[in-house]
């Protein structure tokens, strides 16, 4: 059995199964074989994905209350993220995948489904993310085989079991167990895609398992996000945009705002509003009432926002607000913005993944932006301005797969989302997502 903590309590409250990899070969063969009558059924799945969106409806306070015990995010914010999933099923179901038809109709690109998905999900949104893979696949005809983070396992499981009310038996299996397992998954000969959101290092390890069979990928990473402030922003007019973009989830979001670079001349004006509001939230018990930010899911991860913290602490760094762990039980800690910090510290060019933000001061627009850039990481970024236009120019000398203007993250069921450089391959959502779980097959009339 596999340990589940509370990390509001730091306590193990629960267990789950670790499925082994015998268990795991019938789950397969269940799969493929599922996949050919799930596939076979054409439209008809699109009413099937209906249904289980309303099953979902039914079951997201269950769901949320199982999620907010292992992942420690509020339970309205838990209920807004299983709610999420029923409407992604919908959306996807009303999504026509008809051919492309080319050459007056004698040409035909069809869209089959890829097989068998392998679907690893991480312990920040794991209910979340398990619907941004299950919709699309489960629309495009596949069969899927999730396997959540062991640190969040329990409520997609829920999930499963719900699904499993709806679908036909083995369209969805959830198998819960450690790393161990998900490299089983991954090297198993039956997916024939992976579609996997997590760390850097873990998506290399899958890419380069899943190519000794030559397995389709997409691989959501990391991402350390800048957010450029333009000189003609109001400081008090985007603090809270700006904040909540960086300390959605107790900052553990792969697009959330990781680094903010600001005019120097209005540096000290933005930092005080930012600490303003990092003073002003309720950090606390994830299912009391008003409590708008919880603690960090794992251990290690509240580890590491602590040496984070205290490294730049260490090479001058100030803390306008937070600065510290919260007493007591859990990893909770308290929301951080730093100032007086400079890129070179590990904070500001590291993916810190908790309630931390560096506010760094520039003095031209064009240093700013090659500092952006200077990093191995393009997923999300922003820019903040009251020129629009303005920002939508400084946005295309920004290398990463998203740029927002005036908000940070933004994110739409109907909207591409994917980055460039080490934060991954491919894309989800939209229907370019949708087309990621299906092969091309060209059919050419005489």
């Amino acid at each position: 059995m596999i340990n589940v903590v509370n990390p509001s309590s730091g306590e193990v409250f629960a267990n789950a199964a670790e499925c082994t990899e015998e268990q795991l070969d019938e789950v397969m063969a269940l799969a493929a074989s599922a996949q050919r009558s799930w596939a076979a059924l054409g439209d008809e799945r699109r009413s099937v994905l209906d249904k289980a969106a309303d099953a979902v409806d039914e079951a997201v306070d269950r769901i949320a209350d199982v999620l907010t015990a292992e992942q420690g995010k509020p339970v309205p914010l838990a209920r807004r993220e299983v709610a999420g999933v029923a409407t992604r099923l919908r959306y996807f179901a009303g999504l026509d995948l008809a051919p492309d038809v080319l050459d007056d109709g004698r040409v035909e690109v069809r869209h089959q489904p890829v097989g068998v998905v392998a679907a690893i999900t991480p312990w920040n949104f794991p209910v979340g993310l398990a619907g941004w893979k299950l919709a699309p696949a489960l629309r495009a005809g596949c069969a899927v085989v999730l396997k959540p983070s062991p640190f969040t396992p329990l409520s997609t499981v829920l999930l499963g079991e719900v699904l499993n009310g709806v679908l036909p038996a083995g369209v969805v299996s959830v198998v819960t167990g450690g790393d161990q397992l998900g490299a089983l998954v991954v090297s198993h000969p039956v997916p024939r895609k992976v579609s996997f959101t997590g760390s850097v290092r873990g998506g290399i390890a899958v890419n380069t398992a899943a190519a000794k069979d030559l397995k389709r990928v997409t691989l959501e990473l990391g991402g350390n996000d800048p957010a450029i402030v333009l000189d003609d922003a109001d400081p008090d007019a985007i603090a809270a945009g700006l904040f909540w973009g960086a300390f959605i989830n107790t900052g553990q979001a792969c697009a959330a705002v990781k680094r903010v670079y600001v005019p120097e001349h209005r540096r000290h004006e933005l930092v005080e509003a930012l600490a303003a509001i990092g003073e002003s939230v309720r950090v606390g018990d994830p299912t009391a009432e008003g409590t708008q930010l919880g603690p960090l899911t794992t251990r290690p991860q509240f580890d590491r926002v602590a040496e984070l913290v205290d490294d730049a602490l260490t090479h001058g760094a100030k803390a306008a607000s937070g600065g510290a762990a919260v007493e007591g039980p859990g990893y909770f800690y308290e929301p951080t913005v730093l100032t007086d910090v400079d890129d070179g510290v590990r904070v500001v060019d590291e993916e810190q993944f908790g309630p931390v933000l560096p506010v760094v001061g520039y003095r031209d627009l064009d240093e700013a932006v090659r500092r952006a850039n200077a990093t191995d990481f393009g997923l999300g970024s922003s820019v903040w301005t009251s020129d629009p236009d303005r920002g939508a120019d400084v946005a295309s000398r920004i290398e990463a797969g998203m740029t927002w203007i005036n908000a940070h993250p933004v994110s739409s069921v109907e909207h591409p989302f994917g980055g460039i450089k080490h934060s991954g391959l491919g894309v989800e959502n939209g229907i370019d997502g949708l087309k990621s779980f299906t092969d091309m097959h060209l059919v050419v009339r005489p």
